[in-house]
């Protein structure tokens, strides 16, 4: 049985062929009414489990929508409304899913939920999102990207602001990817030394500086993600918009970057918080790209799961 767990968990060359996978499957849908089904229904028979835990918009839907286009069923498991809520184990949780469903993708929050999900279901198991990474995210940002602008290979990426989950799974994706990573953060916010040594040892080329102008200069690609991540407390919030400030991914800040460099952005987005909404916007941001493409690569995912499960 193979999960979906993090990108440094999945061997290179299956990565890759996932996002072969993904744009021919894309391109296989090309004028297809969203509702219409793949010409190859992959999933036929299947029924997965959607177990969110977290507020969620485009997993949710491309998730729910990609299984439909692929055959199967979706059920939205909301953990509110299992015996989660009243202290089952999600061990048990997972073992008496496993009975009922062929899949399950989970959005929650400790990465540990995640894993303990996984160990016990004899069924795949996707990441849906954790606060510790978010790899579907970054599997269809490369996917955007090589569709743009071609490999990734030695290619210069800029991460700016708040080195949060979606940043981690960017580290992880320079090891397997072969990508120059340039984090520009705050040391308050910067990725987790083990992570960066983990990185290092594996050959790959991550560097973190504090300056978000050296952080962009001559990039290939700008990313930035919201300020303000969904496990933040309250009582913090304002310290640290304060902190990132100066963090925002602007015009100027992007000028510094190529004259063709695309801009990224994962979203749920605030407009002049973490970028100018001429940025976001404009000519250079390709975030309707990047949402789209969510879909394409999570049906290749759950393929690769099933192939790969025998």
């Amino acid at each position: 049985m193979k999960n979906f767990l993090d990108i440094n968990k999945v061997s290179k060359s299956s990565l890759k062929s996932i996002i072969e996978d993904a744009n021919a499957m894309k391109k296989g849908r090309a004028e297809f009414l969203n509702g219409a089904p793949d010409r190859q229904g992959f999933m036929e028979n299947f029924i997965v489990g959607l177990l969110f835990e977290k507020p969620s918009t485009r997993t949710r839907v491309s998730f729910d929508v990609g299984i439909r286009q692929m055959g199967g069923k979706s059920m939205i498991l909301s953990s509110h409304d299992l015996q989660l809520q009243n202290g089952e184990s999600l061990s048990d949780t997972a073992k008496i899913l496993s009975l009922y469903l062929d899949m399950l993708v989970i959005r929650t929050s400790d990465e540990s939920k995640l894993l303990e999900l996984a160990s016990n279901a004899t069924v795949p198991v996707i990441n849906g999102l954790t606060n510790q990474s978010h790899p579907c995210q970054v599997m269809a940002d490369i996917m955007t990207f090589e569709e743009l602008k071609g490999d990734i290979k030695q290619k210069k990426v800029a991460w700016v602001g708040d080195a949060n989950n979606v940043c981690t799974s960017y580290v992880q994706a320079a090891v397997q990817f072969d990508f120059t990573l340039i984090i520009g953060s705050p040391f308050q916010f910067a990725p987790d030394q083990d992570l960066l040594d983990w990185a290092k040892k594996l050959g790959a080329s991550v560097k973190v500086v504090s300056d978000p102008n050296e952080a962009v200069e001559n990039a290939d690609l700008v990313v930035t993600d919201t300020h303000l991540s969904m496990h933040n407390s309250d009582l913090d919030v304002n310290s640290k918009l304060k902190i990132l400030r100066s963090f925002q991914v602007n015009q100027e800040l992007m000028n510094k970057a190529k004259q063709d460099a695309i801009f990224m952005h994962c979203l749920p987005a605030h407009r002049d918080v973490e970028v100018s909404g001429d940025v976001i916007d404009g000519p250079q941001s390709v975030i309707l790209g990047e949402a789209s493409n969510r879909l394409h690569v999570q049906k290749a995912i759950m393929k690769w799961c099933i192939r790969e499960s025998g």
